[in-house]
């Protein structure tokens, strides 16, 4: 199975201090990918969103070519921040034949130094900085 997944990039502002998962979209695709092995199935292409309508052609393309076979966030709460309206991106996949699922992975516990390292990641990309 060919799995595209949906990851959340939060803005640090809105989610680092209170819930650093939803700006942490590298860990959050680190639990798709872990899924996706345990499953067999292979990734083949990843959005990383906030708040989209779920309906551009960016989203369907290679589910149009027969390349896309599951939908895969993290979590729900991830899909929620990800897409505007969850309900109507389960019901075009639904109605084009294609699995929305979830990891039901659990979330790292964020210390102090590892919310550090997601702040520097996403703060510094111009300067330089490629992230640990």
């Amino acid at each position: 199975m060919r799995v595209s997944t949906i990851t959340c990039q939060t803005p640090l502002d809105e989610a680092l201090d209170s819930d650093p998962f939803l700006a942490d979209a590298r860990t959050q695709q680190r639990l798709c990918e872990e899924w996706a092995a345990r499953h067999g199935h292979t990734v083949h292409v990843q959005h990383t969103t906030h708040d989209s309508t779920g309906t551009s052609w960016g989203w369907w393309k290679d589910a149009d070519d027969g390349l896309v076979d599951i939908f895969l966030a993290p979590n729900r709460r991830v899909l929620e921040r990800a897409l505007r309206d969850v309900g109507a991106f389960e019901a075009e996949c639904k109605r084009r034949g294609i699995r929305v699922e979830t990891t039901g992975l659990p979330e790292p516990a964020y210390t102090a130094e590892m919310k550090a390292r997601v702040h520097r990641r996403l703060s510094m990309p111009t300067a330089g900085y490629h992230g640990c």
